[in-house]
């Protein structure tokens, strides 16, 4: 990791920049498979599993005996772990949902909103080198609370034509029993337009490689709606002198090894803090199974010397990490500052793999500095807010002279006459 010192706050963002992760070159292959998929259905299906999975697949649909075969397979002390998980993350996403509330906005005129789940979802769970049955928990519950009607499932293969045993066991779990063995882009292109086997949903959800990025925004150009643009996983920690460098080595390994283009980034206005922790990195390092992955991530990451705390929590905010660590002696007040920011992680004891899998919060989160404008998913995401409104004879005549005012200034005079021909 680079270490810059005192940098300018009008540099910040430019110190900063995220690896560029252009997809513009993975466009005209996407498009390629996608166009495909929906010409050929399953059969292009087939061609494309055998040409990137390197496997035969004559049923798509993951069946009975092999949810059954999954949860036998599936570890005791991992099922406890994945059922836990999955209680505090139903804890936490419950109380997302919210009654429905009638206001009344003048005398006869009453509007409200209604959540309704959307009908049909596609959840995509990577499933190669780290196969993420968290993120079946993770998108599988809100799902289910926001009441969505079609809940479809769609992981990539292993070698033997199997899912991983504990996707299989997350998603019984979670109530979401219909699961699908494609991956990749052409997952996403079954998802977005439907073939024999699987069918079409109105929103995908779920994290990808860049391909399976490309392609997600291509089908987003073409009426399919997705959860959030996405990048590369990142995380940035702000330390103080106080803090637990080793802690904060882990913290920043934990995101390094998700992949080589993962951003890790260290803030603090401790010299002393920042040597000891890259120190002490750097020995972490090698016990790790990942490490030449996690080296890669650190060679694009960086350490910022700051002078004080109020620049910490600026360099914060102009960066807008997907992750958060706030490892300081006053860190709830410093949360309390921070305005951008996928989910934040406060004192030495909340490090970033427990929102990843346990804790309560959903780890699905925008990246590449979209946590400006974007939220993670929640039960939220899974739904669509309507409005309603009923007026009486009364509720007409006292909003009618405000309608007919505005329509008249705007010149659409089918309106007035709606409201008028009411008033008469």
């Amino acid at each position: 990791m680079d270490v810059v010192r005192y940098p300018d706050m009008a540099d910040v963002e430019r110190i900063l920049q995220r690896p560029a992760q252009s997809v513009e070159h993975l466009r005209e292959p996407a498009m390629e498979v996608i166009n495909s998929v929906r010409k050929d259905g399953d059969a292009a299906l087939q061609r494309y599993t055998l040409q990137f999975d390197k496997v035969i697949i004559d049923s798509f649909a993951v069946s009975k005996a092999e949810f059954d075969e999954a949860e036998r397979r599936t570890p005791p002390e991992l099922k406890i772990a994945i059922e836990l998980a999955a209680s505090n993350i139903k804890t936490f996403h419950a109380a997302q949902k919210q009654e429905v509330e009638k206001i009344t906005t003048m005398p006869g005129v009453t509007c409200w909103r209604k959540s309704v789940g959307i009908e049909r979802v596609g959840l995509y769970v990577p499933g190669g080198s780290a196969p993420l049955f968290s993120t079946v928990l993770m998108l599988g519950i809100p799902a289910q609370l926001a009441g969505c009607a079609r809940v479809v499932l769609c992981t990539p293969p292993n070698k033997g034509g199997k899912v991983h045993p504990a996707i299989l066991y997350a998603a019984k779990l979670v109530g979401v029993t219909e699961v699908y063995k494609v991956g990749g882009m052409q997952a996403i292109a079954a998802l977005a337009f439907g073939s024999k086997s699987i069918p079409r949903v109105d929103k995908i959800f779920g994290p990808g490689n860049a391909y399976v990025t490309a392609a997600k925004q291509l089908v987003s150009n073409m009426g399919v709606a997705i959860d959030m643009p996405a990048g590369p996983s990142e995380v940035m920690a702000l330390a103080d002198s106080k803090c637990n460098p080793s802690f904060i080595a882990a913290d920043l390994l934990s995101q390094a090894e998700h992949g080589a283009d993962s951003q890790v980034t260290l803030v603090s206005d401790s010299l002393s803090t920042i040597t000891q922790t890259l120190k002490i990195l750097q020995q972490q390092l090698k016990e790790l199974h990942r490490k030449d992955i996690a080296s890669k991530a650190l060679e694009k990451s960086k350490a910022l010397l700051v002078k004080n705390e109020d620049e910490m929590v600026c360099v914060a905010n102009i960066y807008a990490a997907e992750h958060l660590i706030i490892a300081t002696q006053n860190a709830e007040q410093l949360a309390e500052k921070i305005v951008n920011a996928g989910s934040v992680f406060i004192g030495p004891y909340s490090p970033e793999s427990a929102g990843d899998y346990a804790s309560g919060t959903n780890h699905a989160l925008p990246t590449a500095g979209y946590a400006r404008a974007f939220s993670g998913v929640s039960v939220d995401s899974f739904v669509k807010k309507i409005t309603f409104q009923r007026l009486t004879q009364e509720g007409v005549r006292n909003v009618g002279a405000i309608v007919e005012a505005m329509a008249e200034a705007e010149g659409l005079q089918a309106h007035k006459n709606a409201i008028h021909l009411r008033i008469q």
